[in-house]
């Protein structure tokens, strides 16, 4: 604990500051422009050891555990990412960039609700507060970059279809 305050303000603090934590990146990134969340830059591009997502679906079946999670975009005015609504390229690829909108939100939220170790007393509180942070947001990444891949795939098939004159 670096700020030594009282245990009922700190109590007050971790129920404010950490919800706070969660939901502003997400409404701030829904607001911004979508050209900025580009599937195939740095942070949002597939890796070679993900395999096209298989990764995820072998090593952590995720399709098992991924739907228990919840979609806070449409809370927060987004676009909801729970199910595919639609089957035509231009939502698919909207789909695909809302993941990558959706993966920066969680990568923030992590240090983010770091900063509540600068008052919650030490070591107890920092591995709780470290954990949950982890715990809170790398599932959702997993989801996102998982789902990307698919809607990846899928763009790919599409734009097939149409090269080879389907409908």
């Amino acid at each position: 604990m670096f700020l030594e305050i009282p245990n009922v303000m700190i109590v007050v603090l971790n129920l404010t500051v950490i919800p706070i934590c969660h939901v502003v990146p997400s409404w701030l990134l829904t607001r911004k422009e979508g050209d900025m969340f580009r599937p195939e830059s740095y942070l949002f591009r597939e890796r070679k050891w993900e395999m096209g997502g298989q990764l995820y679906e072998r090593c952590l079946a995720i399709r098992l555990w991924k739907d228990l999670l919840p979609d806070g975009a449409p809370w927060l005015g987004g676009f909801a990412k729970k199910s595919l609504a639609g089957r035509d390229l231009e939502y698919i690829s909207r789909f695909r960039m809302e993941t990558c909108r959706g993966e920066l939100a969680h990568h923030i939220q992590i240090p983010c609700v770091l900063v509540a170790l600068l008052w919650n007393p030490w070591p107890l509180a920092a591995i709780v507060i470290t954990g949950y942070a982890f715990i809170s947001n790398v599932p959702c990444i997993l989801v996102q970059r998982h789902t990307r891949h698919r809607l990846s795939r899928l763009i790919s098939n599409l734009r097939g279809d149409l090269n080879q004159g389907g409908a």
